[in-house]
């Protein structure tokens, strides 16, 4: 399955208008900030999605380290870089990974860095140990 196709569950440091644009196209996108999941570290983030099935989507390389060495359960992680720019510039990444030639199944790690503008996606699937 494409990665935004899964139910997404986006951090705190997602702007609220990139939430806004993926509900807009018809993505399954909730938000930390209506789970009551603000201030929360970043394992209750993680159980949440996990327990209901979603994708973390973040600019907060901490998920992947945190599901990595601890082997917490998720399903997947997006980690968007740079952080905190436009939410223009967010989506056109997720742009990138959306019409990338993608088919993953849980669990998968997903980093997608934009210099300029090319997107570089890398991919990593589970097991993790």
């Amino acid at each position: 399955m494409k990665p935004l196709n899964f139910p997404l569950l986006a951090d705190e440091n997602i702007q609220s208008e990139v939430v806004a644009a993926l509900e807009t196209r018809g993505k399954d996108v909730q938000s930390v900030f209506g789970k009551g999941l603000i201030g929360k570290d970043d394992i209750n983030v993680l159980r949440t999605a996990f327990a209901e099935g979603r994708v973390v989507l973040t600019h907060d390389s901490d998920f992947g380290k945190l599901a990595y060495r601890t082997g917490e359960p998720f399903v997947g992680i997006i980690y968007l870089r740079p952080g905190h720019i436009s939410a223009t510039f967010v989506l056109e990444i997720l742009s990138a990974i959306d019409t990338a030639d993608l088919d993953l199944q849980p669990p998968f790690l997903i980093v997608a860095e934009r210099k300029g503008e090319a997107v570089r996606i890398r991919v990593r699937t589970g097991p993790w140990a």
